[in-house]
């Protein structure tokens, strides 16, 4: 199951891949379109003309796509700007990269505009030697996160139990029954027995939370179980994941590309469009017993 085809539509480029689909019972192997995601990295340009000044603002996951936008957006929202007539020029900035990709940004203050800029510096996923790119991304991981393993003994589960964990994670989610407006994450054991639920109004603190309390628990890393999602697999959940030695994962919703890759690369099971009788594997497929 290796990416296909690319193409770019008027919203941002998307990614076909090759699947398998469980549908009423049956599985067959068919294609999906999936949104493409990969880091932008955001630099600030200020400082008189004798004296100018480059600082790494951030890294964030994005659809590429309208970048100029995204980073002036960002700055101002973060505070480190306080109006558009502070910006004299944005550009991408090429940097040698076997990708080949502008997923470098630079915004540029005039002389006299002085940022606001944080004190303590974000922490991002980048590599020296090749920029900011997908594929830099994930070797980062792989200097801070567990090495890659195969399974010893391979952790499967039924089709049938996976198909009744949204239903679990729904019956538990307390608060989103009262309000709507929470994203979820459960653990379940390899039964499909509930073992852990978090909520909140961000997808990642939802996760962070889980992990934080299977940390708490002793259970970590959590290599015999399944991790439910309530929305959409990005990139940086695959990634928390991940460091969790999580083996399975099942969204709700659509997983993106760089999700994808990542998932084949730590040789996670992924599974999006989990709805009653039907999901998608993108990849791993050997863990999924179909009845």
């Amino acid at each position: 199951m290796e990416l296909m085809n690319t193409e770019s539509i008027a919203n941002g480029p998307t990614v076909t891949i090759g699947l398998k689909k469980f549908y009423n019972g049956n599985f067959s192997v068919t294609e999906d379109i999936l949104a493409v995601e990969e880091p932008l990295e955001i630099k600030l340009g200020y400082g008189p003309s004798g004296n100018r000044k480059v600082s790494n603002v951030s890294v964030t996951m994005r659809t590429p796509g309208s970048d100029e936008e995204l980073a002036t957006g960002f700055l101002f929202t973060e505070g480190i700007i306080a109006n558009r007539d502070q910006i004299s020029k944005v550009e991408h900035l090429f940097i040698a990269c076997r990708e080949n990709k502008q997923n470098t940004i630079l915004v540029n203050l005039h002389e006299n505009a002085i940022p606001k800029l944080p004190e303590i510096e974000r922490s991002f996923y980048t590599t020296s030697s090749c920029g900011v790119c997908g594929k830099g991304s994930i070797e980062a991981i792989r200097t801070v996160g567990p090495p890659k393993q195969e399974d010893i003994e391979l952790f499967q589960i039924d089709s049938g139990t996976l198909i009744a964990l949204p239903e679990k994670l729904r019956a538990a989610q307390n608060v989103f029954r009262k309000t709507g407006g929470l994203h979820a994450c459960a653990f379940f054991d390899s039964a499909g027995m509930l073992l852990l639920v978090r909520e909140d109004v961000g997808r990642h603190n939802a996760l962070d939370k889980l992990i934080g309390a299977g940390l708490e628990k002793r259970i970590v890393p959590m290599d015999d179980g399944i991790l439910l999602l309530s929305g959409r697999a990005s990139f940086e959940l695959i990634q928390k994941a991940v460091m969790a030695g999580i083996k399975i994962v099942v969204a709700v919703g659509a997983p993106s590309s760089l999700a994808v890759e990542l998932s084949k690369e730590f040789n996670i099971t992924l599974i999006g469009f989990m709805r009653e009788d039907r999901f998608n594997i993108y990849s791993s497929p050997e863990r999924i017993i179909f009845e």
